[in-house]
């Protein structure tokens, strides 16, 4: 029998607030992390607006001849796991350490890094290329970073699916819980892709919202005048713990996680498949997982991008697997708040998620003026919605096919 996984830990990075709690009522209120650029000098770029984590300092938590030896993304990983950790209550000295893991998923890693040396390299020749190069733009380099922070020595890998990886590591966590390998896990996903590099090249895909004169009204999913996703960057971290160990230790819990599905389009690179059949056999394989059926999901956190095509795609996917359930489903993309995170934003998504089911409210999907009709469900326009919320799904899907969804649960002792 698989043993049951619970979430006791919620940490955040957003370039809305750094802060799970502060997050959580920014979002309520409607409010955008979507910015002109102050990371990146935009005066070349056609995109001159995203969610950059422009006051970040992370001296609280990160020492700074540490913060010199880490990538951004690092960094990141860093502060919203050590929230995580602290929020869960968790005393790594009194846990067997061997059955604690970490598995974080980011789909690029270390681009800060990687620009830097180039520069150098390119510049002032191979023998300026700092020794700290490579341990720094790997894509293990957070997971490897957290765990020697804790002591944490039980299983700790990365997870590169691109915008899906968030999901997937967790994934990864639940199933490594239920099946006995660890007790605790820390998961999510961290990003750091807001440089000149990453700008420039998801800008030339043309992938980008270009709405640079309204830059709190850039990502508008589901909006028929949507025209591109908002990069933005942070980190979503989750503490995951086996149940019984939650209980002897009375720890708070915010909800269980009972699902997880996976599936790949095998189909067009970057366009996810136009009728969404890998992004419902995702979301069909998580709910079988959870031996549930559709008509028991209350709320949906759609990877929602903004994208005129994905946007089509994930209504059409949920159309095939609620049916006419889809239509009694509250849905909400809270990218539109805070723009698309790429690996991070399963993680991001996932606590807001939590969040949701804690607080039995719908967080609005806001910037949704005029709604496309060929996506003609229930995306929680603009405000919250009070509802008896008792199980939840959060989807994403990114670049090679990569599909994910994860099923939490409301937790009544």
């Amino acid at each position: 029998m698989k043993r049951r996984v619970v979430v006791t830990g919620l940490g955040v990075v957003t370039s809305l607030s750094q802060k799970v709690e502060d997050l959580w009522a920014r979002l309520l209120a409607g409010e955008s992390g979507i910015h002109h650029l102050e990371c990146v000098e935009t005066d070349l770029f056609k995109v001159k607006i995203g969610g950059d984590v422009h006051d970040w300092d992370p001296s609280g938590i990160i020492e700074h001849r540490e913060a010199k030896r880490i990538d951004r993304f690092t960094q990141f990983a860093l502060v919203a796991g050590t929230q995580a950790v602290e929020d869960s209550g968790l005393d790594f000295e009194n846990e067997n350490v061997h059955r604690c893991g970490v598995v974080l998923g980011s789909g690029i890693g270390g681009l800060n890094e990687i620009e830097t040396q180039v520069g150098r390299l390119l510049n002032k020749g191979p023998d300026r290329v700092s020794p700290m190069t490579i341990p720094k733009l790997m894509l293990n380099a957070a997971g490897g970073n957290l765990a020697i922070r804790f002591g944490l020595r039980g299983p700790n890998f990365a997870v590169a699916t691109a915008c899906a990886s968030a999901n997937n590591a967790m994934g990864d966590a639940l199933q490594m819980i239920q099946n006995g390998i660890s007790d605790i896990v820390v998961t999510g996903g961290t990003e750091a892709a807001m440089t000149g590099m990453g700008i420039s090249a998801f800008q030339n895909m043309k992938a980008l919202s270009r709405r640079n004169d309204e830059p709190a009204r850039a990502s508008r999913p589901f909006d028929v005048d949507r025209d591109g996703f908002v990069l933005s960057e942070g980190a979503g971290i989750l503490v995951f713990e086996e149940l019984e160990h939650a209980l002897a230790r009375d720890a708070k819990i915010y909800c269980e996680v009972i699902g997880y599905g996976a599936s790949c389009d095998a189909g067009h690179i970057t366009q996810p498949d136009p009728a969404g059949m890998g992004a419902s056999k995702a979301m069909q394989n998580a709910l079988d997982d959870a031996a549930i059926g559709p008509e028991d999901v209350q709320y949906l956190n759609a990877h929602g991008t903004s994208t005129p095509l994905g946007d089509k795609a994930e209504t059409q996917a949920v159309k095939v697997v609620f049916g006419k359930h889809a239509y009694g489903l509250n849905i909400s993309s809270t990218k539109s708040s805070l723009g698309h995170s790429l690996g991070a934003s399963g993680g991001i998504e996932l606590v807001i998620t939590a969040k949701a089911i804690q607080n039995q409210l719908i967080p609005p999907t806001i910037n949704l003026d005029n709604q496309d009709p060929e996506c003609d469900l229930n995306y929680t326009p603009n405000t919250p919605q009070e509802r008896d919320l008792n199980i939840a799904m959060s989807n994403s899907f990114g670049f090679g096919g990569h599909n994910a969804s994860i099923v939490v649960k409301r937790f009544i002792p």
